[in-house]
């Protein structure tokens, strides 16, 4: 896929459509609880000991302040009595995937949350410590071990303690450095303190580091966020991640703190996405996809002009699809040609593992559809076509037939100039490539008119 973008904003305006960020396919709502711990013990005891190397996440749902913007699966305490007997229940788990999973070595590790550097330093030696105990966890410098990290919590010295126990990646919340944007959020956050951990971590010899930023906060202006990207851009992380903000106070309890008056309109947020791209871009970072920048001698940006480009739950990543065992409370793994999800309610996580059962509650196994569907649409996010004969060979399909229903919705696309349509391939323009979302929908055999109101919209 061509790393150059094309920004155009009637086209913007026009595609502003809710939709799945397809970290996943089929997407979560799609999860049954038809498949549950049995289902996933017998799929794990026919893939466990394959040879192919293991990814694990781990969720750490702690947080002791709220942001109010967050959607994400959380635990808000300043009782850290909690987070204790949490790990306790954690090591429990890990025995219990270890002892399906714990010959492979593990080549990819993400730490999530929640705020995982919510834990003390002698408790994330402790979690460190009981995976190395139940899997295999690489040592090799191409390993990729990376960890969220909310400024607020660490210090240098716990930068370098994480990078002694593994870590060689790191991710930082940011989302907006204007102090009246931070109070409308309640997220107040430092330029310093984010400069430190930055700095610390460049010391402590971590090889990439993302900073997370938001557009369509409360407050913001064009002035206030040019203001952040000017700050971030002197920092110059390898990555950045800017995410549209999406407003869903009827889905998350918390967002309905924010005042709905206080949000900039749908014009300024289109302009706040007009900006960001224009000085990333000038500043020499390259766009990924769906949000996410990298310098160009970035492993992700290599990935992309190489086409070794992957995604999945944590995002674009430069290692092909790997099995994934989830760790912790609402960690969804995938296993073989499943999507396996642990349960979101922390008392239930507690009662299945205190009775020695696995914390899966829900998940799908793919069909012959899925797996096809799955793998035309990672195409179109990551690498931005589709070699039409290639998934003809393997799928045993003649793609005009198969897709005769989806071809003709893809003409308006084309005829907007998003797309290109030939009999061998379809390739996805400069002009389209803020619309991967768009395009993939096409292909979602699972979409209907009434599912885009849970998701979020493209802009």
């Amino acid at each position: 896929m061509s790393q150059t973008l094309q920004f155009d904003p009637d086209l913007l305006r026009k595609y502003d459509v809710r939709g799945p960020r397809y970290t996943s396919y089929p997407t979560a709502p799609q999860f049954s609880p038809e498949f549950d711990e049995a289902a996933y013990r017998e799929l794990a005891e026919r893939v466990g000991a394959e040879p192919a190397p293991l990814s694990l996440y781990v969720h750490i749902p702690f947080c002791r302040t709220i942001c109010f913007y967050c959607g994400c699966n959380k635990v808000i305490t300043a009782n850290y009595r909690r987070a204790e007997a949490y790990l306790d229940r954690l090591e429990r788990e890990m025995a219990l995937q270890g002892a399906l999973f714990g010959g492979r070595e593990v080549t990819q590790l993400h730490f999530g949350g929640g705020t995982p550097t919510y834990l003390e330093a002698q408790d994330m030696r402790r979690v460190m410590a009981d995976l190395r105990r139940h899997f295999n966890l690489s040592t090799s410098e191409a390993r990729e071990f990376s960890i969220e990290i909310d400024p607020r919590t660490v210090t240098p010295e716990k930068i370098a303690l994480l990078a002694e126990l593994g870590f060689n990646r790191m991710s930082l919340g940011v989302q907006d450095f204007d102090p009246r944007v931070q109070k409308a959020v309640n997220r107040i956050q430092s330029v310093e303190q984010t400069a430190q951990v930055l700095a610390a971590g460049r010391a402590a010899g971590f090889r990439s580091t993302n900073i997370d930023l938001i557009y369509g906060l409360p407050l913001q202006t064009l002035e206030s966020f040019g203001r952040t990207l000017d700050t971030i851009l002197e920092l110059r992380p390898e990555r950045l991640a800017v995410y549209s903000y999406a407003h869903l106070p009827h889905m998350f309890k918390t967002q309905r703190q924010i005042r709905a008056e206080d949000l900039p309109d749908a014009e300024t947020k289109l302009q706040l996405l007009g900006l960001t791209i224009e000085r990333l871009t000038a500043a020499g970072y390259v766009y990924i996809g769906m949000d996410h920048f990298a310098l160009p001698d970035d492993e992700l940006a290599v990935a992309q002009r190489d086409g070794s480009l992957h995604r999945n739950f944590q995002g674009y990543s430069t290692q092909a699809e790997l099995d994934l065992v989830a760790l912790g409370v609402s960690g969804i793994g995938l296993i073989g040609d499943a999507y396996a999800q642990n349960t979101r309610i922390l008392d239930q996580y507690n009662e299945l593992i205190d009775a020695g059962r696995l914390a899966v509650v829900r998940g799908t196994r793919l069909s012959a559809d899925d797996l096809l569907r799955r793998e035309l649409i990672q195409g179109i996010m990551c690498q931005g076509q589709i070699d039409i004969p290639a998934l003809e060979r393997k799928h045993g399909i003649r793609f005009a037939e198969y897709f005769a229903k989806e071809l003709p919705k893809l003409d308006p696309l084309a005829e907007d100039g998003l797309l290109t349509l030939s009999p061998d391939a379809i390739a996805v323009t400069a002009r389209g490539r803020l619309f991967l979302r768009n395009i993939a929908m096409v292909f979602d055999a699972y979409l209907t008119p009434a599912d885009p109101q849970r998701y979020s919209r493209a802009i």
